[in-house]
Protein backbone atom coordinates (compact mmCIF):
# COMPACT_ATOMS: atom_id res chain seq x y z
CA UNK A 1 0.00 0.00 0.00
CA UNK A 2 1.23 3.52 -0.95
CA UNK A 3 2.22 5.66 1.99
CA UNK A 4 -0.23 8.97 1.73
CA UNK A 5 0.56 10.95 5.24
CA UNK A 6 -1.94 13.11 4.87
CA UNK A 7 -4.50 11.05 4.57
CA UNK A 8 -2.77 8.97 7.62
CA UNK A 9 -2.88 11.88 9.56
CA UNK A 10 -6.95 12.58 9.17
CA UNK A 11 -7.08 8.98 9.68
CA UNK A 12 -5.19 9.57 13.27
CA UNK A 13 -7.11 12.97 13.53
CA UNK A 14 -10.68 11.53 13.19
CA UNK A 15 -9.69 8.07 15.98
CA UNK A 16 -8.43 10.51 18.40
CA UNK A 17 -11.76 13.00 18.34
CA UNK A 18 -14.17 9.49 18.50
CA UNK A 19 -11.76 8.73 21.42
CA UNK A 20 -11.97 11.57 23.32
CA UNK A 21 -16.00 11.47 22.84
CA UNK A 22 -16.18 7.88 23.49
CA UNK A 23 -17.84 6.98 20.84
CA UNK A 24 -18.73 3.17 20.60
CA UNK A 25 -18.57 1.80 17.63
CA UNK A 26 -20.37 -1.56 16.86
CA UNK A 27 -19.59 -2.91 13.05
CA UNK A 28 -21.27 -5.80 11.44
CA UNK A 29 -20.65 -7.10 8.45
CA UNK A 30 -17.35 -6.19 8.09
CA UNK A 31 -16.65 -8.48 6.13
CA UNK A 32 -18.07 -7.32 3.23
CA UNK A 33 -15.29 -4.79 2.90
CA UNK A 34 -13.21 -6.08 0.13
CA UNK A 35 -9.65 -6.49 0.71
CA UNK A 36 -8.54 -5.48 -2.27
CA UNK A 37 -10.20 -4.18 -5.85
CA UNK A 38 -12.49 -1.75 -6.59
CA UNK A 39 -15.72 -0.88 -5.23
CA UNK A 40 -18.81 1.64 -4.17
CA UNK A 41 -19.15 2.05 -1.35
CA UNK A 42 -22.71 3.34 -0.97
CA UNK A 43 -23.53 5.11 2.59
CA UNK A 44 -26.70 6.26 4.26
CA UNK A 45 -26.64 9.92 5.40
CA UNK A 46 -28.08 11.21 8.18
CA UNK A 47 -25.47 13.34 9.48
CA UNK A 48 -22.44 15.50 8.78
CA UNK A 49 -19.96 12.85 9.76
CA UNK A 50 -20.79 9.43 8.25
CA UNK A 51 -17.98 9.81 5.71
CA UNK A 52 -14.98 10.32 8.52
CA UNK A 53 -16.95 7.02 10.75
CA UNK A 54 -17.30 4.91 7.97
CA UNK A 55 -13.75 5.51 6.88
CA UNK A 56 -12.38 4.64 10.30
CA UNK A 57 -14.15 1.42 10.16
CA UNK A 58 -12.83 0.57 6.81
CA UNK A 59 -9.57 1.51 8.10
CA UNK A 60 -9.40 -0.24 11.12
CA UNK A 61 -10.97 -3.67 9.23
CA UNK A 62 -8.64 -3.98 6.37
CA UNK A 63 -6.11 -0.59 6.59
CA UNK A 64 -8.08 0.86 2.74
CA UNK A 65 -8.60 4.28 2.16
CA UNK A 66 -11.92 5.02 0.80
CA UNK A 67 -11.94 8.76 -1.79
CA UNK A 68 -15.33 10.23 -1.53
CA UNK A 69 -17.32 12.42 -3.95
CA UNK A 70 -17.89 15.59 -2.38
CA UNK A 71 -19.66 18.81 -3.67
CA UNK A 72 -17.00 20.96 -5.55
CA UNK A 73 -17.65 24.20 -2.91
CA UNK A 74 -15.47 22.11 -0.39
CA UNK A 75 -12.58 21.70 -2.76
CA UNK A 76 -12.76 26.05 -3.51
CA UNK A 77 -12.21 26.54 0.43
CA UNK A 78 -8.07 27.35 0.37
CA UNK A 79 -7.25 24.88 3.46
CA UNK A 80 -9.78 21.82 3.04
CA UNK A 81 -9.46 22.30 -0.18
CA UNK A 82 -5.54 21.61 -0.45
CA UNK A 83 -6.13 18.68 2.24
CA UNK A 84 -9.37 17.20 0.06
CA UNK A 85 -6.79 16.85 -3.15
CA UNK A 86 -4.15 15.76 -1.24
CA UNK A 87 -6.55 12.45 -0.18
CA UNK A 88 -7.56 12.39 -3.75
CA UNK A 89 -10.98 12.81 -3.44
CA UNK A 90 -13.25 13.74 -6.19
CA UNK A 91 -15.17 17.39 -6.68
CA UNK A 92 -18.40 17.41 -7.84
CA UNK A 93 -20.23 19.93 -10.20
CA UNK A 94 -23.88 19.43 -9.07
CA UNK A 95 -25.47 20.78 -12.20
CA UNK A 96 -22.67 19.07 -14.59
CA UNK A 97 -20.88 15.91 -12.96
CA UNK A 98 -19.66 14.00 -16.16
CA UNK A 99 -15.95 14.85 -15.27
CA UNK A 100 -16.31 13.57 -12.07
CA UNK A 101 -18.34 9.96 -12.75
CA UNK A 102 -15.10 9.43 -15.63
CA UNK A 103 -12.41 10.37 -12.77
CA UNK A 104 -14.39 7.89 -10.01
CA UNK A 105 -14.81 5.31 -12.56
CA UNK A 106 -11.04 5.44 -13.52
CA UNK A 107 -10.30 5.01 -9.95
CA UNK A 108 -12.60 2.61 -9.55
CA UNK A 109 -10.72 0.27 -12.31
CA UNK A 110 -7.74 1.07 -10.63
CA UNK A 111 -8.69 -0.90 -7.69
CA UNK A 112 -9.85 2.11 -5.41
CA UNK A 113 -12.72 2.31 -2.90
CA UNK A 114 -15.14 5.31 -3.92
CA UNK A 115 -17.56 6.36 -1.29
CA UNK A 116 -21.43 7.82 -2.24
CA UNK A 117 -24.13 8.78 -0.37
CA UNK A 118 -27.00 8.06 -3.11
CA UNK A 119 -29.24 10.64 -1.22
CA UNK A 120 -27.08 13.15 -2.21
CA UNK A 121 -27.60 15.40 1.05
CA UNK A 122 -28.40 14.85 4.82
CA UNK A 123 -31.77 13.69 5.47
CA UNK A 124 -32.81 15.31 7.97
CA UNK A 125 -36.18 13.13 8.82
CA UNK A 126 -33.24 10.31 9.36
CA UNK A 127 -35.22 8.45 7.25
CA UNK A 128 -33.60 6.82 4.16
CA UNK A 129 -34.61 9.91 1.28
CA UNK A 130 -35.09 8.58 -2.88
CA UNK A 131 -31.77 7.68 -4.20
CA UNK A 132 -29.84 9.54 -7.59
CA UNK A 133 -28.79 6.21 -10.08
CA UNK A 134 -25.36 7.56 -9.72
CA UNK A 135 -24.01 4.50 -7.56
CA UNK A 136 -25.35 1.88 -9.50
CA UNK A 137 -24.37 3.71 -12.95
CA UNK A 138 -20.99 4.00 -12.12
CA UNK A 139 -20.58 0.70 -10.16
CA UNK A 140 -22.08 -0.80 -13.48
CA UNK A 141 -19.38 1.05 -15.88
CA UNK A 142 -16.70 0.20 -13.91
CA UNK A 143 -17.37 -3.22 -13.54
CA UNK A 144 -17.27 -2.88 -9.40
CA UNK A 145 -19.89 -4.08 -6.71
CA UNK A 146 -21.62 -1.73 -4.82
CA UNK A 147 -21.55 -2.43 -0.68
CA UNK A 148 -24.72 -0.82 0.67
CA UNK A 149 -23.71 0.43 4.03
CA UNK A 150 -26.28 1.86 7.14
CA UNK A 151 -25.13 3.73 10.01
CA UNK A 152 -27.20 4.52 12.73
CA UNK A 153 -26.14 6.95 15.74
CA UNK A 154 -23.67 9.20 13.96
CA UNK A 155 -26.06 11.71 13.26
CA UNK A 156 -26.28 12.40 17.06
CA UNK A 157 -22.57 13.81 17.21
CA UNK A 158 -23.22 16.44 14.11
CA UNK A 159 -26.25 16.69 11.69
CA UNK A 160 -28.23 19.33 9.80
CA UNK A 161 -30.59 22.01 11.74
CA UNK A 162 -29.39 20.83 15.02
CA UNK A 163 -27.26 22.13 17.76
CA UNK A 164 -25.96 19.36 19.67
CA UNK A 165 -24.52 20.57 22.92
CA UNK A 166 -21.09 18.91 23.74
CA UNK A 167 -21.88 17.32 26.20
CA UNK A 168 -24.61 15.35 24.32
CA UNK A 169 -22.29 14.26 21.65
CA UNK A 170 -20.38 11.68 24.86
CA UNK A 171 -20.85 8.21 25.14
CA UNK A 172 -22.85 8.05 21.70
CA UNK A 173 -23.24 4.35 19.86
CA UNK A 174 -22.61 4.27 16.34
CA UNK A 175 -23.64 1.01 14.77
CA UNK A 176 -22.92 -0.03 11.06
CA UNK A 177 -24.04 -2.96 9.04
CA UNK A 178 -21.68 -3.50 5.69
CA UNK A 179 -24.18 -5.48 3.30
CA UNK A 180 -23.31 -7.94 0.82
CA UNK A 181 -21.78 -6.53 -2.70
CA UNK A 182 -24.39 -5.75 -5.13
CA UNK A 183 -23.36 -6.87 -8.46
CA UNK A 184 -24.75 -4.50 -11.35
CA UNK A 185 -24.82 -5.76 -15.26
CA UNK A 186 -23.85 -3.17 -17.99
CA UNK A 187 -27.28 -3.69 -19.06
CA UNK A 188 -29.40 -3.77 -15.69
CA UNK A 189 -31.73 -1.08 -16.05
CA UNK A 190 -30.68 2.02 -12.90
CA UNK A 191 -33.43 2.73 -11.65
CA UNK A 192 -34.34 -1.00 -11.04
CA UNK A 193 -31.14 -1.52 -9.63
CA UNK A 194 -31.37 1.63 -7.36
CA UNK A 195 -34.65 0.63 -5.91
CA UNK A 196 -33.19 -2.99 -4.91
CA UNK A 197 -29.96 -0.52 -3.74
CA UNK A 198 -31.88 1.54 -1.65
CA UNK A 199 -34.13 -1.43 -0.33
CA UNK A 200 -31.52 -3.33 0.48
CA UNK A 201 -29.97 -0.49 2.73
CA UNK A 202 -33.41 0.60 4.44
CA UNK A 203 -33.26 -3.07 5.92
CA UNK A 204 -29.99 -2.84 6.94
CA UNK A 205 -30.59 0.26 9.01
CA UNK A 206 -33.93 -1.19 10.13
CA UNK A 207 -32.33 -4.32 11.41
CA UNK A 208 -29.51 -1.32 13.40
CA UNK A 209 -32.58 0.90 14.76
CA UNK A 210 -34.27 -2.07 16.17
CA UNK A 211 -30.71 -3.20 17.78
CA UNK A 212 -30.06 0.35 19.21
CA UNK A 213 -29.12 0.53 22.86
CA UNK A 214 -31.23 3.38 23.67
CA UNK A 215 -34.49 4.13 23.45
CA UNK A 216 -35.25 6.94 20.97
CA UNK A 217 -38.94 7.45 22.16
CA UNK A 218 -39.29 11.43 22.35
CA UNK A 219 -36.06 11.98 21.16
CA UNK A 220 -35.01 14.54 18.48
CA UNK A 221 -32.69 12.19 17.23
CA UNK A 222 -35.68 9.41 16.02
CA UNK A 223 -37.68 9.53 13.66
CA UNK A 224 -41.54 10.79 13.62
CA UNK A 225 -42.34 6.97 12.18
CA UNK A 226 -40.25 5.39 15.13
CA UNK A 227 -41.82 7.45 18.32
CA UNK A 228 -39.33 10.02 17.61
CA UNK A 229 -39.42 14.23 17.27
CA UNK A 230 -37.51 14.18 14.32
CA UNK A 231 -39.83 16.04 10.88
CA UNK A 232 -41.39 14.32 9.05
CA UNK A 233 -40.17 13.64 5.38
CA UNK A 234 -42.29 16.09 4.15
CA UNK A 235 -41.27 18.64 6.83
CA UNK A 236 -37.24 18.03 6.14
CA UNK A 237 -38.15 18.74 2.31
CA UNK A 238 -40.05 22.29 2.66
CA UNK A 239 -37.66 22.75 5.21
CA UNK A 240 -34.58 22.09 2.60
CA UNK A 241 -37.08 23.94 0.10
CA UNK A 242 -36.90 26.93 1.87
CA UNK A 243 -33.11 26.85 2.80
CA UNK A 244 -32.44 26.48 -1.29
CA UNK A 245 -34.39 29.58 -1.85
CA UNK A 246 -32.72 31.29 0.78
CA UNK A 247 -29.56 30.83 -0.61
CA UNK A 248 -30.22 31.27 -4.04
CA UNK A 249 -31.80 35.00 -2.85
CA UNK A 250 -28.38 35.35 -0.91
CA UNK A 251 -26.23 34.62 -4.23
CA UNK A 252 -28.29 36.82 -6.49
CA UNK A 253 -27.72 39.90 -4.21
CA UNK A 254 -24.17 38.83 -4.02
CA UNK A 255 -23.64 38.82 -7.55
CA UNK A 256 -26.03 41.95 -7.80
CA UNK A 257 -23.59 43.89 -5.77
CA UNK A 258 -20.83 42.78 -7.71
Amino acid sequence: MTREPVYSFAIGVGRTVFAALRVRHTVRGGQHIPDTGGAVIAMTHFGYLEFALVECATWLHNRRRIRFMAKQSVFQKPIVGRLMRSMRHIPVNMKAGADAFAEAADALRDGELIGVFPEAGVSASFTIRDFKTGAVRLAAQAGVPVIPVAVWGGHRLLTKNRKIRMRERFGIPVHYSFGAPIHVAPDDDPATATAALKSTMEELLGELQASYPEDGTGKWWQPRVLGGTAPTPEEAAAADAARDLRREAARAAQTARK
